[in-house]
């Protein structure tokens, strides 16, 4: 699917037109959708910091790592026969435009957790991407979030490269930086690990109804 068969015509879809078997995000209840300082846009933006690498699926992998009973080392195929959900949520990005009404399909975040065994002392996630050491840190409660996931579909098509597939992390309740394009490792630590943008001046936590742009 083209960026123009993705734009986005008329009025977003509302949650109560969504099908029964999908997550529904609970800021697309709200009555108004669009977080301050935001405004509406109706495209798929591509915005991403440094090179778009060229992740195969033959070569993916995802990792669960840190403090946890089972390290997990997924494969494409490993991933796909897990069991899967769909995310109707809005996406918002510090740049200042949300695009509402978004569905997501992939893997849980919980259903990997629930796989590796969360240890008690951890409290945060540190994401890795497969672009050059790429990494940004979420507290594991907004990560455990019932409409997080890992997606490899968006809108009915899979993900290009240039919005993160194969896989992306998509957790919806924060601003979209947090949601790692490109993912490859997901390592849960005890203290927070600022990543890559949270180090140049982000917020650490990224809410966008509290407008947590920057420290």
């Amino acid at each position: 699917m083209s960026e123009i068969d993705k734009y986005q015509s008329g009025d977003p879809a509302e949650h109560h037109e969504i099908p029964e078997d999908v997550i529904i995000s609970d800021d697309t209840r709200r009555t108004q959708r669009i977080p301050p300082g935001q405004s509406r846009t109706k495209k798929w933006p591509v915005l991403h910091y440094g090179r778009v690498p060229q992740v195969s699926v033959d070569t993916w992998e995802l990792q669960i790592t840190g403090l946890v009973d089972q390290p997990l080392t997924l494969s494409w195929n490993d991933f796909q026969a897990l069991p899967r959900v769909k995310v109707f949520s809005d996406f918002h990005c510090v740049t200042t435009w949300s695009r509402l009404g978004n569905l997501w399909e992939g893997v849980s975040t919980r259903e990997l957790l629930d796989r590796a065994g969360v240890q008690p002392a951890a409290k945060f996630v540190v994401a890795h991407g497969y672009d050059d050491g790429w990494t940004t840190n979420l507290p594991l409660s907004d990560f455990l979030s019932p409409d997080a996931l890992f997606a490899d579909l968006h809108d009915g098509e899979s993900l290009n490269a240039d919005h993160g597939g194969p896989v992306r992390l998509i957790v919806p309740l924060l601003y979209a930086w947090k949601s790692a394009k490109w993912v490859k490792q997901i390592d849960l630590v005890a203290e927070d690990r600022p990543g890559l943008w949270e180090r140049a001046g982000y917020h650490d936590r990224g809410d966008p109804w509290k407008e947590e742009r920057f420290r």
